[in-house]
């Protein structure tokens, strides 16, 4: 869902001539109600427009019902000014190395310490995993509670500034990491995992060729009576962070979203 924000507001802010701000340095993204496949309406104005930042308001409907809405906030990154210090953050517990060979990994499935994710939850019903290679840590997690990935899409196209929406949302179940973990290997159930909220940050603007691979590490600190958080941490190959992104996630049945709605304004 939110690489269609991302590409309504690009497209939008094309017709901005004088704020020439074409990056999404921030979404917020609210699922008022479950989408369906099929034809969506997306109606985009803008909100406020600025010398540094623009905030730009889309609202997404299907047969007459408004579903998701969202505010976007776009900027020119590579003309932004202002201090920049060292923070000192980095990933703990550290990743594994990256792969010593990408096109390796690619061909043989395999390479260093990460392999691909073959056996994908329940990928007739999440249609969308067919879409993206995944590789996992061959030796499983470096803890619980998380995921780590290096990701490509199967079609081999790059992912762009409007991709990254895709990836924020998109990565190995961490919920069925834990279920696994605690459950001897079992499979869990089949879930679905409506969004509640979600959250981007873009830190840097991708090259407008875009790039083949990215990581992410996806981490839950608390999953509760079926509601948990995700936070999404995405970087290129040279180590440079490139968005953050978290979700507030629901845990319910797979056929809560496989059933007929009920009435026009059917809520999650």
């Amino acid at each position: 869902m939110a690489p269609t924000f991302l590409e309504a507001t690009a497209v939008k802010v094309t017709t901005l001539k004088e704020q020439n701000q074409p990056h999404t340095i921030s979404l917020h993204l609210e699922f008022l109600r479950r989408t369906q496949e099929g034809p969506a309406t997306l109606v985009v104005r803008d909100v406020k427009l600025g010398r540094q930042t623009s905030t730009i308001h889309v609202a997404l409907s299907q047969d007459d019902r408004e579903e998701v809405v969202g505010y976007l906030t776009h900027s020119n990154i590579p003309t932004e000014t202002g201090p920049s210090l060292n923070t000192l953050w980095s990933l703990h517990p550290s990743p594994l190395p990256p792969p010593t060979n990408f096109a390796a990994l690619l061909a043989e499935g395999e390479n260093g310490g990460w392999v691909e994710q073959k056996d994908k939850p329940f990928a007739k019903f999440r249609k969308v995993s067919n879409r993206v290679r995944n590789f996992l840590p061959r030796d499983g997690t470096v803890a619980p509670g998380l995921v780590d990935q290096w990701a490509c899409f199967e079609s081999g196209e790059t992912f762009t500034n409007e991709g990254i929406g895709f990836l924020a949302d998109y990565f190995p179940s961490v919920v069925d990491v834990l279920w696994r973990r605690e459950n001897g290997g079992e499979r869990p159930p089949a879930f679905w995992y409506p969004t509640v909220t979600l959250n981007l940050d873009v830190k840097k603007a991708l090259p407008p060729e875009g790039v083949k691979w990215l990581f992410v590490r996806a981490r839950s600190k608390r999953i509760q009576n079926g509601r948990m958080d995700l936070e999404a941490v995405i970087f290129d190959e040279t180590g440079e962070v490139v968005a953050l992104s978290h979700h507030v996630v629901l845990i319910v049945s797979a056929e809560r979203n496989m059933a007929a709605r009920r009435t026009g304004q059917t809520k999650i």
